[in-house]
């Protein structure tokens, strides 16, 4: 087993993140996150930041917000995560695929305008 794979499996077992992964399947700011998660907005950064370093987690995107601000918004990297024991313990990630990160782009575009 790898250090890679002991971390992925550290982060997923904490608190919230796999919620936060399931609610980035369409790109989300972390305060989005934190309202539909009923997560403490301080502790829903945190997460993120654990996500994005074993890259789970990315910076999709940083729009606008109504106030003129930037936001950091947020998507998953992978569509799945496999656990396997046999012959020792391997983690598998299934990777989001090109489609689905094209048609989000192409909603966005839709919604923005």
């Amino acid at each position: 087993m790898s250090a890679d794979d002991e971390d992925i499996i550290e982060v997923l077992g904490n608190k919230y993140n796999p919620e936060i992964l399931d609610a980035a399947g369409e790109p989300k700011s972390a305060q989005e996150l934190s309202d539909q998660l009923d997560v403490p907005i301080a502790t829903c950064y945190r997460r993120i930041n654990e996500l994005e370093n074993t890259e789970l987690l990315e910076l999709h995107d940083r729009p606008l917000s109504d106030e003129h601000r930037r936001i950091k918004v947020y998507r998953r990297c992978v569509d799945g995560v496999n656990v396997t024991f046999r012959d020792g313990l391997t983690v598998e990630l299934e990777e989001r695929s090109e489609v689905k990160n094209k048609l989000d782009d192409v909603w966005r575009t839709m919604t923005d305008g």
